[in-house]
Formats: structure tokens, sequence, C-alpha cells
């Protein structure tokens, strides 16, 4: 009877803490609990796997994927991978890069999208892909096909892609496109028809500064309004970096250029996407300025989506940078919350995993000592930190692991952090009309006995214990979805469900 009570209390707790999330209060830090579940070996390792992952992603089969930087399990080249991993830390190597062809350096994470393939970028002159979650590889396009030396359609793609709500991919290129070739926005079919809808640098002032910014790198977020939303790292009137917006079709527009006043107390150089809060409001991190209290870290912010920012933290504002420094990673969990990753600072100088509210308070949750990885200042794109649907976060590292000091294969890890939140489910896309398919991702979901969309009933088919499909029923409206499973168990969806 115990027990009992206890699983109750745990579960009640469990829901408390989604329903804050979904309102947007946030609840207090909770204790955690880190494992390091995975060190990259290289072309070192037994048997060779990766190194230098690029960021996670959960799957609907509920296997963690990822790619890597480089490494190989062919054993002789330096290309990369892509990888499966469990969530108790069996990877399996899916495919290697060099037996692609043409396809080099990987430098971005992988998308699922909503037909359960996983979709990709490859840097160099670069090309997007897809891969099936067992492995088969499929080249879609590559970049600067249509001549050089400027490649209009864009070239070096390094951010992680997005479905949009209309099923179409999107993302952005380092560099091509326009004259100047500063980079671009494009968006892609899922049977590989590009699109290049913006280039940037197409606006200069007197002294050449990209008024739009210019080498955009990390991830597209589509706004609950159907906006994209995104960062230049660099570019704009004061060299510092942009944050942007694009429709669908391309109109552009520069929301906010950073640096803009003496100092950069607002920051510099944008690091990791954008993250809509439940406010409704944009969240993101720069990865230098700030108020400059032992060294100039970074921030965290606010933007609206008309573009009135707000800095709500400096990095670095505490003695030796122990609250972190060069933050790199950001995203939004179930307790309302943002969570992510600095490059550098915490009690080994190493890097960090912070907990940080709305309002801009920060706990550290976790310093890096080599042995469990090295946040590298030097990043991709991500995304480096995920929460899956049992409620605990996963991520990587791009440098470090086990036996660190005297391992010269230790070439990043894949970790789990667990702060006592409870489980909850996904969906695949966080927005459809009615009629739309839509992937459910969860756990112990084998018996679910109802589906509903803001309290509107669907009909459904469990796939299998981490998957249901279903469609968005008549009459349905913005809001949660719920699933009641076999055991009776409510699992609410992390993000309110936009139905147009």
């Amino acid at each position: 009877m115990k027990n009992l009570r206890q699983h109750k209390a745990i579960r009640f707790l469990a829901t408390i803490a989604l329903t804050l999330a979904l309102t947007g209060i946030a609840i207090p830090a909770q204790a955690q609990t880190f494992t390091s579940l995975h060190t990259f070996g290289g072309l070192d390792g037994t048997p060779p796997d990766g190194e230098y992952p690029n960021g996670l992603v959960q799957g609907a089969n509920g296997y963690l994927y990822g790619t890597t930087f480089g490494g190989s399990s062919l054993g002789n080249n330096i290309n990369g991978i892509v990888f499966k991993i469990s969530t108790s830390g069996a990877e399996t190597v899916l495919d290697n890069f060099w037996a692609e062809g043409p396809l080099t350096g990987n430098q971005a994470g992988l998308v699922q999208a909503t037909n359960g393939d996983f979709y990709g970028t490859t840097q160099t002159n670069g090309a997007v892909y897809k891969v099936t979650p067992s492995g088969a590889f499929s080249d879609l396009y590559n970049f600067c096909v249509t001549g050089l030396p400027n490649c209009p359609d864009g070239a070096t793609p390094e951010a992680t892609l997005v479905q949009a709500s209309n099923g179409d991919l999107y993302g952005t290129t380092q560099g091509g496109g326009g004259a100047y070739g500063q980079g671009t926005i494009f968006k892609i079919t899922m049977a590989g028809t590009l699109t290049t809808l913006h280039s940037f640098c197409e606006t200069q002032n007197s002294e050449g500064d990209c008024l739009d910014g210019n080498g955009p790198y990390t991830a597209l977020v589509q706004g609950t309004n159907g906006t994209l939303y995104g960062a230049t790292h660099v570019g704009g009137a004061n060299g510092a970096g942009t944050i942007f917006k694009s429709t669908m079709a391309g109109g552009f527009t520069t929301l906010y250029t950073f640096c803009a006043v003496s100092g950069c107390p607002d920051g510099e150089n944008p690091y990791a996407a954008l993250v809509q809060g439940a406010d409704g409001n944009f969240y993101g991190i720069t990865g230098s300025g700030g108020a400059c209290a032992f060294g100039c870290g970074g921030t965290f912010f606010t933007i609206t989506p008309s573009g009135v920012l707000t800095t709500l933290y400096s990095f670095c504002s505490l003695a030796d940078c122990t609250d972190g420094n060069y933050p790199m990673a950001l995203m939004l969990a179930t307790d309302g919350n943002f969570y992510g990753m600095t490059g550098a600072g915490g009690a080994n100088g190493l890097g960090t995993i912070f907990q940080i509210t709305p309002s801009g308070t920060l706990t550290t949750e976790h310093s890096f000592d080599g042995t469990d990885g090295i946040v590298s200042e030097d990043f991709q794109p991500g995304p480096w930190l995920i929460q899956d649907t049992n409620g605990k976060f996963y991520g990587v590292t791009s440098e470090g692991g086990a036996n660190y000091q005297s391992c010269a294969s230790c070439n990043g890890t894949v970790f789990s952090l667990s702060m006592g939140l409870g489980p909850f489910v996904k969906t695949l896309p966080t927005s459809g009309t009615v009629g739309s398919t839509v992937k459910i991702l969860g756990n112990n979901l084998t018996g679910a006995t109802s589906v509903t969309f803001n309290g509107t009933a669907a009909t459904f088919t469990v796939v299998s214990s981490t998957e249901i499909t279903t469609t968005v029923p008549s009459s349905a409206t913005t809001g949660t979805v719920k699933v009641i499973t076999a055991a009776h168990h409510t699992l609410s969806s992390n993000v309110a469900f936009q139905v147009p």
C-alpha cells in the first residue's frame, strides 16, 4: 500500500509539473542524477566508431539518433557516421559518410520528419540527405550545382533542418547565395526539390557590413504564427550577429542587431537556435558579451516576435565563471524551465549543464570534468541537449570521455541527466490541420485507450510501445494532446498542438 501511495504521489507531482510548464509557470530545480552512457572511440575505438558528435534526436522507435563530425567504423576515414543509441547507452553505427561518395564532414544533427525518416546536411559544398531508422541512405540534393564561384543555391549547410507545418524542410547555408556568397535560407521538399528563399548580405552599409547578417549556422524555428525565426552568428551593422524572421515563402525581416549598446551588454554572437516559450516570446543565448562582472561570457535573453529584446542573465557573473562561460545550447523542458550547456567555465573549466528560469534565475546542474566529457567552444550546431519522453535529458559532448587524461581516442560522449521529471508525449509535427496525420512519441504506449486533441477525441493506432499514429480530429482546437495508457496514466504533450 505504501508503494502504491508513493507511485500515485510521483504521478501527481509529474502531472502538476507538466501543467505548470504548459501554462508558462516554472517549478524549482529538482535533485539531479548525471550518468555517462557512451564514449566515442573514433578510428581507434574497439570497435571503431564516430568522433565529435553533433547532437541527438529521439526517434519514434525509442532510440536516440545522431551524427558525428568525424570517425568511422570503416577504420580508414574521418568523415563521420550516423548512429543510433539506446537510452541505456548501447550504440550502433548505421552508416559511414565515406561510403556515400562525395559527402564529406557531417556538421549538423538530424531531424525526424513525419514520414519517419531522418534528414540531415553535410558541409564542404554540402548536401541534404535522408536516412531511414535502419540506416538506408539517400542523397537528395547537392549544393553549388548552379554554378561557381558564388553558388547561388547556397553552400556549406551546417544547421539542423526543421520540418515546417507545410511539410517541407527548411534550413540555412553559411556560404553561397547572391553576389557576396554569405549564406542562404532555403526550403527543400522531402523529394529533394530545393528553393532558395533569401540570400544574406543583400543589404550593406557604406563600410560593407551585411546589415541582414551573414553565415547563419543555427537551426530555424517555426513560431506558433507560422513564421520562421533564426539568428546569424556574425554580421549586422555591428558585426555581432542578428535575429531575423522569414515567412515560409521567403519574406525576410531583420528583427534585431546585437551589440546595439556600447560594450555589448545585450550580448553578441548568438550561438544556439531560438526557443519559443509558453508566453509566445522567443528565448536565446549569445556566446559573448553581456554585463562583464568577471568576463563577458554571453547572455540569456528574450525577444518578442516583433523584435524587442531583453537581457535576462549574463554568464560569467560569478568568480572563475563557475556559472559557466560561452553558452551554446538551449531548450525548454516540461517543468517550464530552460536547460542548456556552456562551452567553458563551471567548477572544472570544461563546461556545464545549467537550468535557467524564464525570468533569468540560473542553477548549475553539472560541471564536466573530462571523464564525462568536455564541452568544446568549437561547437557544432546541435541539438546538444534534448528531453526524452521518459522525462530525462540526453546530450552529447564533443570531446573527452572515460579515462580522457590518457585516452587518445576519447572523442566525445553521450550522457543522461535526470531531474525527476515525469514522462510525457511528443507530437510529430507540433501543428496540423484537421485530417492531417500525426505521430505521437512516448513510452509504454501499448494498450493506450484514448487520444485527445485539446479534449476532442481522435481515432488512433498503436504502432508500438513508443509510437501512436493518429489524425487531427474534426472540431479540434489548439491545445494539449493527451494519451491515456493501459495503466490509466495520462500523458500530456510537452507543447500545445497548433490547429490553424
